[in-house]
Order: C-alpha cells, then sequence, then structure tokens
C-alpha cells in the first residue's frame, strides 16, 4: 500500500463504502419486501421480482452472500482508512480514522441505505437481486461451509431452518393483512373479506330460521288451505310436510308447481311426487363448511337438526351469503322487519331476532356468548319470564319488555348509549 497514492486510496475508500451502502441497503429491501406483491408480480412476468423470490427461496444463502460481501468491504475500507490515518496524522491518525470511519458507515452505509430499503423496498431489492445471482455463484463454496456451519449451530439451539418455509399466515394474520389494505381496497371490498374471513367462527344456529318460524304446506290440511299457502307464499321453495315439520316429506320448488295449477292437475298425490328429499345439516357446523357442503350437494336449503334428530331450523344459501355481501332484499318491509326506530331515537325490536344479526346490521354490541336470540339472552339474565314494562341493562344498553306472550317475549324496546 505504501506505492498507492493518497488519492487513489480516498477513491477506492469512496467505492468500498458504496458497496458497503450497496449490501446493507438492499439486505434490508430483500428482507422487507412484500411476499404477496411480488408473487403477483412474478405471475405477471416481472422478471426483478422473479430473481428476488429465487433468492428469498433459500434466505440462509442469500444472508451468508451478504454478510460476506458486506464484512470484506467494511474490514478493507477501515485497513484503508487507518493507513490514510496514519499518513496524513501520524500515531494520533490511527483513533482519529477509526472515529471518522465509524461515522461516516453509521450515516452513509447503514442508517440512510437501510432506512431507504424499508421504506422502497422493491426500488432497491429487484436491481439488486440481478447482483446476488451471480455473486452467489461466484461465492458458492465459502456461502456453503459458512451457511453450512450456521445451520449446524442453529440444530444444535433447535431451530431448524427448514419450519420457516413452512409458517403460514393464520387467519386472524390474514385479517390484519385485509384491515390494513385500507387504502388499495374500497371499504365495501374490505368489509366482504372481513365478512368471508368469519365464516369460521359462525355456526348455521347462528343465522338460521328458527322451526316456529319455517313457513310450509301441511298435507293434513284441507286441500284448499294447501292450495292457498302454495300461491300465497313468498318463498320459493317450501317445505312439504305432514302435520309438524318433524314429519318432513321433501321440498317443493314453486316453479315446478305453475304448469300443474294452471292445467288442474295439482293433488296432493302430484304435490309429493315433485318434493324432492330434503337435506339436513348437523348443527354446530361452520358456515363456511356449510357453504361449501352447498355447493357440492347441488342444494340451496337445508334444515339443521340437533343429535337427535329433531329439526331445530332452516339455512338457505342466500343466508350464508348474506352474511358475506348483508343484505340485498330489495323490500323495505322485509328488509326491517325485526328492527323499528321510534320517534325518541329508541328502537322496537323482535325479541327472536338473533344477537348476531342486530349487531351486525345495526351496528351494536350485544352480548352474544350467552343465548343466540335477543329473546335468550334477556332470558338468561333475568332467570324468568317478565311481565311488559319489565327494565334492564344488556351491556351498555338500556332494555324495556314491550310484549310477552306465554313463555316468549315477543317484543322489547332497546336504548343505545349516547355517541361522544
Amino acid at each position: 500500500m505504501d506505492d498507492v497514492s493518497t488519492g487513489t486510496l480516498f477513491l477506492l475508500l469512496g467505492v468500498l463504502l458504496c458497496l458497503s451502502a450497496f449490501f446493507s441497503g438492499s439486505e434490508t429491501a430483500l428482507t422487507a419486501l412484500n411476499r404477496y406483491k411480488s408473487q403477483h408480480l412474478a405471475q405477471r412476468g416481472h422478471r426483478g421480482a422473479q430473481r428476488a423470490l429465487r433468492l428469498l427461496e433459500r434466505q440462509d444463502r442469500l444472508i451468508g452472500v451478504i454478510l460476506l460481501g458486506n464484512n470484506f468491504v467494511n474490514i478493507l475500507a477501515s485497513a484503508i482508512s487507518t493507513i490514510l490515518g496514519l499518513r496524513l496524522f501520524g500515531e494520533p491518525g490511527l483513533a482519529i480514522a477509526t472515529g471518522l470511519l465509524t461515522v461516516v458507515i453509521l450515516i452513509f452505509a447503514e442508517v440512510t441505505p437501510k432506512t431507504l430499503g424499508a421504506l422502497n423496498p422493491e426500488r432497491l431489492a429487484y436491481p439488486a437481486s440481478a447482483v446476488y445471482g451471480p455473486l452467489q455463484l461466484v461465492l458458492y463454496p465459502v456461502v456453503l461451509a459458512v451457511t453450512g456451519i450456521a445451520r449446524l449451530l442453529l440444530r444444535l439451539l433447535g431451530v431448524r431452518p427448514e419450519d420457516a418455509e413452512q409458517h403460514n399466515l393464520s387467519t386472524e394474520e390474514l385479517r390484519t393483512v385485509v384491515a390494513e389494505t385500507r387504502a388499495m381496497l374500497p371499504r365495501r371490498h374490505q368489509a366482504m373479506l372481513l365478512s368471508l374471513l368469519d365464516l369460521e367462527k359462525a355456526t348455521v344456529e347462528d343465522i338460521m330460521i328458527p322451526r316456529n318460524e319455517i313457513k310450509g304446506v301441511d298435507i293434513t290440511e284441507d286441500w284448499e288451505d294447501c292450495l292457498r299457502a302454495i300461491q300465497g307464499s313468498q318463498h320459493t321453495r317450501l317445505p312439504i310436510y305432514e302435520g309438524s315439520i318433524d314429519d318432513l316429506r321433501g321440498i317443493i320448488h314453486i316453479r315446478r308447481l305453475f304448469p300443474l295449477l294452471a292445467a288442474g292437475e295439482l293433488d296432493r298425490e302430484t304435490l309429493l311426487a315433485q318434493a324432492r328429499e330434503p337435506y339436513f345439516i348437523p348443527e354446530g357446523t361452520a358456515l363456511n363448511q356449510q357453504l361449501l357442503n352447498f355447493q357440492a350437494q347441488r342444494r340451496r336449503i337445508g334444515f339443521v337438526v340437533d343429535e337427535y334428530g329433531d329439526i331445530q331450523g332452516l339455512v338457505t344459501l342466500e343466508d350464508i351469503l348474506e352474511e358475506i355481501v348483508g343484505e340485498f332484499t330489495t323490500d323495505p318491509a322485509t328488509r326491517n322487519r325485526r328492527v323499528k326506530v321510534d320517534a325518541d331515537g329508541s328502537y322496537l325490536v323482535d325479541a327472536k331476532a338473533s344477537v348476531r344479526y342486530l349487531n351486525r346490521s345495526m351496528g351494536w354490541n350485544l352480548p352474544s356468548s350467552s343465548a343466540r336470540t335477543l329473546n335468550g339472552l334477556i332470558l338468561n339474565q333475568l332467570e324468568t319470564i317478565p311481565k311488559p314494562g319489565a327494565k334492564l341493562r344488556l351491556g351498555d344498553y338500556q332494555v324495556e319488555i314491550v310484549a310477552v306472550a306465554a313463555h316468549l317475549i315477543e317484543s322489547v324496546r332497546v336504548t343505545t348509549p349516547i355517541k361522544a
């Protein structure tokens, strides 16, 4: 080095600092890279993204190359700065060179490039991947030896690098990813994605129509009454039963009866012949699984049964879809059938409405762990059947009993907390 001029040493030191900044910034950029965005770009043919993903498949080798390069240029820069310090300042130059080099490396080769890499990972990672690919081939023997020793040490510590490749996003982590995409996704789409993820938390009992509200045709009744039930039905599919819903005979599609009604050929035997075998759903089935079951069975309606085989309620494909996209009925009377707003700002609520429905549709926060319906929630808290006029609190909500029929609360008045 004695034959090399001071100017050349300064130039070489500048180049080494630039290389150190490159290694530091690209390391941060590659590790901070959005894998999902890169995979999307790679599928569209982006070569930088494809190269970066190939490098990240063996992250231990990539880190080995980066650290080898970074340590080499930093050590060489330290040696050159020591020579320059001795030439310019003599013995005190050792301390001066060490202090100055530390500050320069910290600012220009560490903090600045790493901050840039963290804020704009694609801007640095994709071009850098073109350098690291050939560099890995050149340094392969050294990198292989270094990573092999590192893997051995990790195994002694009980860490398997292969396990990191099997880590997938959990549902809650995926919810966080979706929640953080507000700037890229319309709020409506974001809500639909979150609702889709929530399907596994709800079961068919949470959205089913309870058995006492199931509308159908009892073929034991007078035939004229059966015809009126068919012709006046607001549903496209009707259960056919004999005496009780527990004696279910099938499901009939109203559209299939129109030609028979027009021709005057519809009777009890023909009605039963047109009915399709009912489809039963075990209670406790998660909504995401039932959505797949409906698709596999080519069904749109099913009856929820308990462990004894008794029918508890009815679930339709539309009910599950509304859990994802919200209610899509165009009938205002149907949409607001369970909640009415009074002039004083309170709400007159059908007590048979499910707590889940009220929380989702009204934005409330009623406790939902102890009962599925508002009626059940009130009875669980009071442990007796209340009389009209009785009042209680459910969380932050004031509830007044409006109407009671026999052993069932029919309607209540809910006063919501005043928002600050």
